[in-house]
């Protein structure tokens, strides 16, 4: 965030998400899920390494355990600075891959919302789509706010894990 010297305004423009700057690195992962069609309720954790491919484009990879064992996760993510908006494609080793997009906002504070809708996806033969709101909180963490809905059923609570930069 820029330091004005003087308190914000509220005429004063939001800075575009650095996303490089942000999110390139290692991350840790917690997540208490409930049982879903992606896996059994319990403990999830793991890392999230994101790196950057170019200008726009990068990639994150995530290592993570849960009660079903073993995972990994492989995104490909394009951040639009101009229309400040972010895609990915995700595929998950768990045997599903899905594509989500969305806005990004942000406050005069430095607090970034990312909004993701997914496409509709097969798990475990429900037909399953993901909504995930990421809470850039400070610079070595963050929030996400994740909903499932099944079999086009309304969007219920599917956790609030937190990602925390490692230094």
């Amino acid at each position: 965030m820029p330091i004005l010297g003087r308190p914000t305004d509220s005429t004063d423009k939001v800075p575009l998400l650095d996303f490089e700057n942000y999110f390139v690195g290692k991350w840790d992962f917690e997540w208490l899920m409930p049982e879903s069609p992606l896996g059994p309720a319990g403990p999830y954790s793991g890392t999230t390494i994101y790196t950057k491919v170019d200008e726009r484009t990068f990639e994150a990879v995530t290592q993570g355990e849960g009660p079903a064992g073993k995972f990994e996760i492989r995104e490909k993510i394009v951040y639009d600075k101009d229309n400040k908006t972010v895609a990915r494609d995700v595929t998950d080793s768990r045997g599903f891959s899905y594509k989500q997009s969305g806005p990004i906002g942000g406050d005069l504070g430095g607090i970034y919302n990312i909004h993701f809708d997914g496409t509709p996806f097969v798990a475990s033969g429900k037909t399953v789509r993901l909504r995930n709101d990421i809470r850039t909180l400070s610079p070595l963490n963050y929030r996400v706010a994740s909903s499932i809905s099944v079999d086009g059923g309304p969007f219920t609570n599917l956790g609030n894990p937190w990602w925390r930069k490692t230094p």
